[in-house]
């Protein structure tokens, strides 16, 4: 099954962030107060091509990003914590024509959660249908939505996604899950922690997985660390979501591809999973 990694455009966050520092809300403020900045860091969406039909795992992010006025301004992350590198022609929709594939042809657009970075690209998908997850969308609107980091007022005019509801249908550690292909081989996981409503997608791809695990991690390195990132609402229910995943990519061989990881691409095409020689971080 061809797949094909997206790259968006770049972002710098800082370190904390992506690793996070204390506990409780002394660890979110140590992430806004940092002022050591990672290096330009990939934003990648994820094309599959399945026979059922062309599926997108997050859409990436817009040159809107670059014009003043686009976030809050009195919000102090945009102010203090992060820098975007975006241009026109590296949104999804003009990246996605040059890999031979039409937007308009996509069945699928799932998105691990509703972070600028994953769903700036949304504009390029009207025909197809959206999934994310209440909680996601729940806890992503109105004002309180803008306090928390999202940006709902940029978010398409016609988003109305359908709702994640799991089954009771485990993937290794999971106990829950909700199958999106009728071959059963296109999984959508929960993996709250980096934001309450997150998720991640598992392809069964021969006898391998490949995990498009958003902001579980931000990189394959820090999954390994079982290292919680600096924004995480609750420290403990991403742990909870860091063994999980441990466990899983420990069960099978899985390529574990996070939005962020420089070196996912790489490993997308080599097909490398996590424990073998030449996996990198």
């Amino acid at each position: 099954m061809k797949v094909h990694a997206i790259e968006t455009g770049k972002v710098e966050v800082v370190e904390r962030q992506r690793r996070g520092e204390g506990s409780g809300t002394r660890r979110r403020l140590n992430t806004l107060l940092d002022k050591n900045w990672t290096e330009p860091l990939p934003i990648y969406a994820w094309a599959i091509e399945h026979p059922e039909g062309l599926i997108v795992v997050d859409t990436g992010e817009n040159a809107g990003v670059m014009q003043p006025g686009y976030f809050p301004r009195w919000h102090p992350y945009y102010r203090r914590s992060v820098r975007f590198s975006v241009q026109p022609e590296q949104e999804i929709g003009p990246a996605l024509r040059r890999a031979v594939l039409d937007p308009n042809d996509v069945r699928w657009v799932v998105l691990t959660h509703l972070h600028t970075d994953h769903a700036g690209g949304l504009s390029y998908f009207p025909k197809a249908e959206v999934l994310v997850t209440a909680t996601e969308v729940e806890i992503g609107s109105g004002f309180m939505g803008k306090v928390r980091g999202y940006i709902p007022h940029r978010l398409p005019s016609w988003f109305r996604p359908t709702p994640i509801e799991f089954r009771d249908q485990p993937l290794g550690p999971f106990r829950e899950s909700l199958p999106l292909t009728e071959a059963g081989d296109v999984r959508i996981i929960p993996t709250p922690g980096h934001t309450p409503g997150h998720v991640s997608v598992a392809l069964e791809d021969g006898d391998q997985l490949v995990v498009f695990a958003g902001d579980a991690t931000y990189s394959q390195q820090l999954l390994l660390e079982q290292a919680v990132d600096g924004v995480a609402p609750d420290e403990q229910v991403a742990r909870q979501t860091l063994a999980r995943l441990l466990e899983l990519v420990r069960e099978r061989p899985t390529v574990y591809l996070p939005t962020h990881d420089s070196e996912a691409e790489r490993r997308l095409a080599n097909r490398t999973p996590v424990h073998s020689p030449g996996a990198g971080s």
